[in-house]
């Protein structure tokens, strides 16, 4: 296989766990103006006196300043399937010849690999007219998914100022069009997060504690492709091996190699196709389930301003809100990029 492209792409997350540093009490508003996200005093948005009670939030992260190696390699796997004057054609070629059993057929494709991905780019349109513009996409909508990446949450806060987090599912946005995909619907467990701390100053600033969220990266990554991108891309897939599949003619690919090498069979050749494709879709995921092996780690601080719509001294929004600390891979600490939430009394 060609080497990896080193591309620069971005990231995001989904919360594994969290500890929190802080504490806080809400039992009275602090005396201090706050100041930030949650300052001012818009008589349009009144200030509430009491933060206790049970929200819902979306949280949205850009972690462009620190990317996992390996995440590169992912979508550069991607790009290795059509980044050559070759391609498709070589990288079908490549994976169908690295699916044959050893013997003299196997030693015949790969010594002419490169003329047997030439004859059968002649014949792309018959053989896999709609591979490129899948792959491309796919690739694209991996760098979506990973610049912006939100996290569906419950915040339920007592009048102590005593929270708990629970991370229920994801959210994306690929090409203009928004997915929601809560865990429970996919297999996945739903994050319990306790003892985060809230506190309401008198100007409605809200701030929740330093704490620290290790997270899953390769899991979402997987659910994110599966789940959101390769519907959009085949609605007739639901994993990369069907999308890759339903664009190769694996039996035209089969025909046109039979052909060009002289010997074996056209159906050894389709099999083989077939085995290849299987393979070159588990060797991306592979790549992402690579992701989770190293430790990744949010450290955030949050900040907004707290909304009583209704003016009966409760809160019932958080708007404007901004986290801010730390994120680091594999021990290695980044700033942490733009990050928002926002939320509503549920």
């Amino acid at each position: 296989m060609k080497t990896f492209l080193s591309l620069s792409i971005l990231f995001a997350v989904t919360v594994a766990g969290c500890t929190s540093d802080t504490g806080g009490d809400t039992s009275g508003p602090p005396d201090d103006d706050g100041g930030g996200s949650g300052g001012g005093g818009d008589p349009a948005q009144p200030v509430p006196t009491r933060v206790a009670g049970a929200y819902a939030l979306q949280s949205q992260f850009d972690l462009a300043t620190s990317v996992p190696g390996t995440a590169g390699q992912v979508v550069g796997y991607i790009i290795d399937a059509t980044d050559s004057p070759d391609d498709p054609t070589l990288f079908i070629v490549e994976r169908l010849a690295a699916a044959l059993p050893s013997g003299p057929i196997k030693s015949a494709v790969v010594a002419a690999t490169p003329f047997v991905a030439g004859y059968l780019n002649d014949r792309v349109l018959e053989i896999a007219p709609a591979f490129v513009t899948r792959m491309l996409k796919l690739a694209g909508g991996l760098g979506q998914v990973t610049r912006s990446f939100g996290t569906l949450e419950t915040l339920e806060v007592d009048a102590a100022g005593s929270a708990t987090k629970v991370v229920t599912g994801l959210h994306f946005e690929i090409d203009g069009i928004a997915h929601e995909l809560p865990f429970a619907d996919h297999g996945l467990p739903e994050t319990r997060v306790a003892g985060l701390a809230v506190a309401l100053a008198r100007t409605g600033l809200v701030t929740i504690g330093e704490h620290a969220v290790p997270l899953g990266y390769g899991q979402v990554l997987r659910l994110a492709v599966d789940r959101a991108l390769i519907p959009m891309i085949d609605p007739a897939a639901t994993n990369l091996g069907q999308l890759l599949r339903g664009a190769v003619s694996c039996k035209a690919v089969g025909k046109y190699v039979y052909e060009a090498i002289g010997f074996g069979s056209a159906s050894t050749f389709e099999a083989a196709c077939s085995s290849g494709l299987a393979a070159g879709a588990s060797a991306l995921y592979d790549l992402l389930s690579q992701l989770d092996g190293a430790a990744l780690e949010l450290r955030l601080t949050g900040q907004a301003r707290g909304v009583d719509k209704d003016r009966d001294g409760d809160m019932d929004e958080l708007v404007t809100g901004a986290w801010s600390g730390s994120v680091s891979y594999a021990g290695t600490p980044a700033p942490l990029a733009e990050a928002t939430f926002f939320g509503a009394r549920r």
